[in-house]
């Protein structure tokens, strides 16, 4: 069944999309594998990024570990960054040498302000004159729009306060106020310098390359994940037809292979002999053969050995038992097209 491959910078939401997509394959009776860096190196190490050879590794246990998954029966979900495009274009040959769909999402965290940027904006604001009001935002308003607000001078009474006016007597000081909680997302587990660097390197996905396509970006948390449109591409496409790069190398006989090595070597055997006593134009009739090859220049056995070695390595991949009597015919064929 079909390949997810999720692609995105850390603390993006890869892992709870994931997790997502995963509930919602299940609950439609599916079949789903989910292959994560965690999974392959037996725990969370980010600073498997940080060193190209320990990363390369990463790479290859993440596509063999989907290669052992993928089939026509179940769902595998990459979960990792997938930030070379190389790399997806190997899981796109994986996807379609198993002959099912592939699909891919990229995860973008939002823009959060970076330290650098607060680091910044502290240092401009620094010896700027800071009030302090205990009062509240209600009492400010109400403040401005009463008519002693602006310099007149106050009636002079005295009344019992309220129980809310009074401050407690634990109130923390000034410079120790907690903050207001922001809505920035948990700090990642990969160093400042390491996301960087990762979001240097990073290979956006194109949906004009074939192995990036059909491509599903989604922005944050916030935005809802097209689950619809996901069970659409991955249910509903038709799988890419596999071409000659991706198909296994159909197995031959013995017997075949031993024919074809026999069959080229008679024939060899039989053109090197066949032209000392040739002149340019003749036509050579060699033994076992009814194909005749038109003599015009004397050969090598270098030349006809590479020769005999391409057609024997085109042979071995379309194997037919039933071309066996005639393979020092083909042969002979392919020598004639190939000379002149």
């Amino acid at each position: 069944m079909p390949l997810v491959v999720f692609c995105g910078l850390p603390s993006s939401g890869k892992s709870q999309r994931t997790e997502e997509l995963r509930r919602a394959l299940a609950a439609e009776g599916h079949t789903v594998y989910v292959v994560d860096d965690a999974s392959v190196l037996g725990g969370q190490d980010a600073t498997v990024y940080s060193d190209s050879a320990r990363e390369k590794a990463l790479r290859a246990a993440l596509r063999a570990a989907v290669e052992r998954r993928l089939s026509r029966q179940d769902v595998v979900i990459l979960d990792s960054v997938n930030y070379i495009k190389g790399f997806r274009y190997e899981l796109y040959c994986l996807a379609r040498a198993a002959r099912t769909t592939l699909c891919l999402v990229y995860c973008i965290r939002p823009l959060w302000p970076s330290r650098r940027s607060e680091e910044a904006d502290a240092a401009e604001n620094w010896g700027l004159p800071v009030s302090v009001s205990w009062r509240s935002r209600l009492e400010e308003e109400q403040r401005a729009a009463s008519p002693f607000a602006n310099g007149a001078v106050l009636p002079a009474f005295s009344r019992e306060p309220d129980p809310e006016e009074i401050l407690p007597l634990n109130l923390p000081a000034v410079g120790t106020l907690e903050p207001e909680k922001s809505a920035e997302p948990a700090p990642s587990a990969f160093p400042p310098e390491l996301l960087e660097s990762l979001s240097q390197r990073f290979e956006a996905p194109d949906s004009r390359n074939r192995w990036d396509r059909p491509l599903f970006t989604v922005v944050g948390l916030e935005e809802p994940l097209p689950l619809a449109e996901i069970g659409s591409a991955l249910f509903e496409n038709r799988a890419p037809p596999p071409h000659q790069s991706t198909q296994s190398q159909p197995l031959a006989s013995g017997s075949f292979l031993y024919q074809l090595d026999r069959a080229t070597s008679q024939v060899l055997t039989a053109l090197m002999e066949a032209q000392k006593s040739a002149v340019p134009g003749d036509v050579l009739t060699l033994p076992g053969t009814t194909e005749h090859l038109q003599f015009t220049r004397p050969l090598t056995m270098a030349e006809l050995s590479r020769l005999r070695r391409q057609f024997i390595s085109y042979t071995k991949m379309h194997p037919n038992n039933e071309n066996l009597p005639q393979l020092a015919n083909m042969f002979l064929q392919y020598l004639r097209q190939s000379l002149h």
